[in-house]
């Protein structure tokens, strides 16, 4: 049986349709149609139930995928295995990440990766939902928890800090002094547990403090709750790499400087997820160096809170 005819067949599955594939292999959606139809004739089964609206994978067609998708990770690992003895990195690298982390952090660093390994192609996936490696056939991922599924390899990229920030302006119509001021403000707030209720506060010499938090206004995106910050509608809290050149010209202020502050733990980071292997391609050994060369080796010690 031909292998890229399987693989053809994953990618339907990992993109969720027969046209997101032939978009992602720049071929007519038919003719990936076609593809299926003779690799269903070859099997003698339905892989898909088709509908006007959508596809979906038939009890035999998971069936199916659940047993080919690790063989077919086997002969990619095998082939990177093989071409890196002799070659350059090389070939597609598919990357995932968080929305807002990947434009602030990972598109910056594209231009000069892809100049060094000009034979990479980077497909990356800006997405908030915790995507299945395997499923989605993620080379990579970069991650704001450790939390990963087995058969996953979990690596600290960067510790992260949180900071309750503030346009000038909103600073200027509502003075803070105290973290327990926040509390009769009307706050920006993730609709996630703790981030929209509570905010703890640690200060030089150790003491904490749990602010009740109201929620004046509800986002998901941290990029868009960054933007309601600037446009003075409330205080927010919000990882440093995200507002750190919103620090520096002045357009969001550090309300707490000399405290610690989080939603969840005060151990907050980045973390590199990628599938357990017997072998890392060189593509995506070449990726992390470089995470770690332009985000993780960046970072600057917070000297503050530095014992």
């Amino acid at each position: 049986m031909d292998t890229k005819a399987l693989e053809l067949f994953a990618e339907v599955v990992a993109r969720d349709g027969f046209t997101a594939a032939a978009r992602a292999r720049e071929a007519d959606p038919s003719a990936v149609s076609r593809a299926i139809a003779a690799l269903e004739r070859e099997l003698g089964f339905r892989l898909f139930e088709r509908s006007t609206r959508r596809v979906a994978l038939t009890e035999a067609g998971a069936a199916y995928h659940a047993r080919i998708a690790p063989i077919l990770a086997d002969l990619a690992a095998a082939r990177d295995s093989a071409r890196d003895l002799v070659e350059r990195p090389r070939g597609r690298l598919r990357i995932s990440a968080s929305t807002a982390f990947g434009e602030a952090m990972i598109v910056p660093m594209l231009p000069g990766f892809r100049a060094a390994y000009p034979e990479v192609e980077i497909d990356l996936v800006l997405s908030d939902a915790q995507l299945d490696l395997i499923e989605h056939r993620i080379d990579l991922a970069v991650r704001l928890s450790p939390e990963a599924p087995p058969d996953t390899v979990v690596a600290r990229l960067m510790n992260t800090r949180y900071r309750v920030v503030a346009a000038p302006e909103y600073l200027n119509l509502h003075p803070v002094t105290a973290p327990q001021d926040l509390a009769a403000m009307g706050c920006l707030v993730f609709p996630f547990p703790g981030f929209r209720d509570r905010w703890r506060f640690r200060d030089r010499d150790g003491a904490e403090t749990v602010v009740p938090i109201k929620g004046g206004v509800e986002i998901t995106g941290a990029l868009a709750l960054a933007a309601a910050a600037r446009h003075a509608m409330g205080p927010a809290l919000l990882a440093d790499w995200l507002i750190a050149e919103d620090l520096r010209q002045g357009r969001l202020v550090d309300v707490f400087p000399e405290h610690q502050v989080t939603a969840t733990t005060f151990d907050t980071a980045a973390w590199i997820l990628y599938p357990s292997r017997a072998y890392l391609p060189l593509k995506t050994r070449a990726f992390i160096e470089a995470l770690r060369r332009d985000i993780g080796g960046s970072r600057p010690v917070d000297e503050k809170f530095t014992k």
